[in-house]
């Protein structure tokens, strides 16, 4: 990375998708989430052109596939690009173990592949509640799944990022994301981290994804994100990238 911090202190900055071309936002930023492999993964060969287009420091962190995260009754199906058939329109998403969830995240391996990442986001809608299942579900996917990248050094293991919504208790996630090991992403303004170290923030807007960030508010994200190392600082509102260039800079990440 640009800055002098070493990379378990970094402070990475970025949007969560792209708000301008890929070009102009590398020259700005080292980090995006990726949000083309929530809906549907690009093609392999896509990936490894957005890869040779930036810098080398460059960091592509991954939304995982909504067949992982999400039931094909959620709204956001109607992007995948993909037909289902009614099978798989009954096991998909809930982190369930079915051969098309196994094999989405074969697919999302592969986009690790190209993109050389080492971060994934597992977003969940909030029909995915704390009951015993869904917990279970949890349990039998992440212990599971490999978390060695392709191609990747002796010790190397993917960051596996959890995004709870709706009816979790912070003791839930806490004992869940320390049996995983799992980082929990949260919005700041709107919950506390209920795990340490590295910290994952994704800025939504405090009143809606309408929100531009104040100075105020910019300079108590910079406090709260002060108590993680590293911690990504993704912002995911309509002003994201007015936003994220008056927060932060190349230099900090």
């Amino acid at each position: 990375m640009r800055s002098s911090l070493s990379k378990s202190e970094r402070l990475c900055v970025g949007c969560c998708g792209l708000p301008v071309g890929l070009a102009q936002y590398s020259r700005t930023f080292r980090v995006v989430e990726v949000q083309q492999t929530f809906y549907l993964p690009p093609q392999v060969k896509t990936l490894e052109k957005w890869r040779t287009a930036v810098p080398a420091d460059f960091e592509f962190v991954l939304k995982a596939w909504q067949l992982i995260t999400h039931e094909a009754s959620s709204p956001t199906y109607r992007r995948l690009g993909e037909k289902l058939t009614p099978r798989d329109r009954r096991e998909v998403g809930a982190f369930r173990l079915c051969p098309r969830v196994v094999d989405a995240w074969w697919r999302m391996l592969q986009c690790v592949s190209a993109l050389g990442s080492r971060v994934i986001l597992f977003q969940c809608p909030a029909s995915f509640t704390p009951t015993s299942e869904h917990k279970q579900n949890l349990r039998s996917f992440f212990r599971l799944i490999n978390r060695q990248p392709p191609r990747a050094k002796p010790g190397d293991r993917l960051i596996f990022v959890w995004e709870p919504r709706g009816a979790w208790r912070p003791e839930e996630v806490r004992e869940l994301c320390a049996e995983l090991d799992l980082v929990h992403g949260v919005d700041p303004f709107h919950q506390s981290a209920a795990t340490r170290g590295m910290g994952y923030f994704r800025l939504h807007g405090r009143t809606g994804y309408r929100h531009r960030y104040s100075p105020e508010e910019l300079k108590q994200l910079s406090e709260m994100a002060s108590s993680f190392k590293p911690c990504y600082v993704l912002f995911n509102n309509l002003s994201m990238w007015e936003d994220a260039r008056r927060f932060g800079s190349p230099s900090r990440c």
